[in-house]
């Protein structure tokens, strides 16, 4: 038991320079812009005294924060003028994540995250660099459960655990990073930051760059396209890899403890008794090639991670794969997910009609702008029609003893698998067409990443199985 205090490493001070620097870049940039010209001097002398006093800060900080553990307790006093303490018993502990990006591998440090049933926004404690050997201690004697000695590499005490373990391999990684899509979100984030550059670059600039590109010809213009767009596909497969590389999951207990990243390091630890719910998802590209992605919603946690709301269990595999899985990791959420209760045929227009609303709004907004490309949304309602065909299709449920399996589309197909405890809320809807129909709509809360309510919505199913459905939940017997 460490009961002496101890100060973080000093690469702290690196960090905190960073994120203060980080968090000042935007003011920066902006007075550079708007100063560069006239007063360009006095604004390098205000920069320059605003890193020195930023420099100081983080001296300071990494200073007057020291932590030890006394009786099972990690108490933590920081604070440069007001010092505050913060205890935090080893009962109240959910789970201990050590993370290493590529300056902590340098140092050999980690950063230790502590998260409590009450963490919210952020974790409740942040080590931002300790040695590996003291991070494995801390999680040591921090947790119930022991986790092996401390080493070299934290990743490495996880592997010698007796326990199921799987790991992703290259070409599934390859696979899951070309089929990713996220082409679509570097287009987005690339036309936002254009955007934005746009409104402090000259005209003559654009006038000048719009010229170039009409000369080059339209058949040029084509092929630089074709090689953008072939080079963001690269860079959406390579952050893929990067994000996911070496990705292990391990299962020791009562918990999983999931390892992954190329240049940051990541260790999670998931509570078993934390999950709420399973899901497996299988996107549009993924789907006809037969890979999922399983994942798993869990109760609390924070947004420190860098994770999603909901926690990726396994990148990709096979979809015939994913019930091997849950009965070596987590066998209570096992089930036929195969054999649900589809929607009812009746059900179909429904979902159709709310498929082309998005086509009606464009080919109005085309029709009055640019009639000449009314083919556009002519396109558009055939993808409309097809996608709401397809979430007619995917639609279904199917309870067993404690388990509740439905399933949903929006544009990627949902299968989540929930236990019977784990739901918080049902309730029934009706509006009057459904009414006329003998249709109602279910939703389901769960609890989910934040403490926050998770909600899942399956539509115009038959009214008998909508009750049918409200009696699983109460317990209620029929007759």
């Amino acid at each position: 038991m460490m009961s002496e205090q101890r100060r973080l490493h000093p690469a702290a001070i690196i960090f905190n320079f960073i994120k203060a620097i980080r968090e000042a870049l935007f003011v920066i940039i902006i007075s550079f812009i708007s100063f560069k010209d006239d007063y360009l001097f006095y604004y390098l002398l205000v920069v320059a005294g605003l890193v020195l006093i930023i420099l100081t800060i983080s001296v300071l900080s990494w200073y007057r924060y020291t932590y030890r553990l006394v009786d099972d307790e990690l108490q933590i006093e920081y604070g440069i003028i007001v010092r505050k303490k913060r205890y935090i018993s080893k009962n109240r502990i959910q789970s201990i994540d050590l993370t290493a990006s590529v300056i902590h591998r340098i140092f050999k440090l980690v950063k230790v995250q502590i998260e409590t049933a009450g963490s919210g926004m952020s974790a409740e404690a942040t080590l931002k660099a300790v040695t590996v050997g003291q991070g494995e201690q801390l999680r040591r004697e921090l947790k119930v459960v022991q986790q092996g000695e401390g080493g070299e590499d934290f990743t490495r005490n996880q592997e010698e655990l007796d326990s199921p373990s799987k790991q992703i391999s290259w070409n599934r990684l390859f696979v899951a990073g070309s089929t990713s899509g996220s082409i679509g979100v570097i287009l987005a984030l690339l036309a936002f930051g254009l955007s934005e550059i746009e409104q402090f670059l000259p005209d003559q600039f654009f006038n000048q760059t719009f010229e170039w590109v009409i000369g080059l010809g339209i058949s040029i213009v084509i092929v630089l396209a074709i090689i953008v767009l072939f080079v963001l596909y690269l860079l959406g497969i390579a952050g893929t890899m990067i994000k996911y590389g070496n990705f292990t999951i391990q299962k020791n207990k009562e918990e999983l403890f999931i390892t992954r990243g190329l240049l940051e390091k990541k260790q999670l630890t998931i509570p078993l008794k934390r999950i709420q719910a399973i899901g497996v998802q299988e996107s549009i590209i993924r789907q006809p090639l037969g890979y999922v992605t399983v994942f798993a919603e869990v109760a609390g946690g924070s947004l420190d991670k860098g994770e999603d709301f909901s926690t990726v269990l396994f990148p990709i595999m096979k979809r015939e794969e994913v019930d091997a899985f849950l009965q070596e990791f987590i066998p209570t959420y096992v089930s036929e997910r195969t054999k649900l209760h589809p929607l009812p045929k009746r059900a179909l227009k429904f979902y159709l009609f709310r498929s082309v609303i998005p086509f009606f709004i464009v080919a109005a907004l085309v029709l009055y702008f640019y009639p000449q490309f009314i083919w556009g949304p002519v396109i558009l309602l055939l993808a409309s029609l097809y996608l709401g065909l397809l979430r007619h299709r995917a639609g279904g449920f199917r309870t067993e003893e404690k388990l509740l399996t439905i399933r949903y589309r929006v544009l990627s197909k949902n299968t989540m698998i929930i236990v019977h405890k784990r739901i918080q809320s049902y309730e029934k809807k009706q509006h009057k067409l459904q009414k006329s129909q003998q249709l109602a709509t279910l939703n389901l809360s769960i609890i989910g990443k934040l403490g926050v309510g998770k909600h899942y919505k399956l539509k115009d199913l038959a009214v008998n199985d909508v009750d049918l459905l409200a009696d699983w939940y109460s317990y209620r017997k029929k007759g």
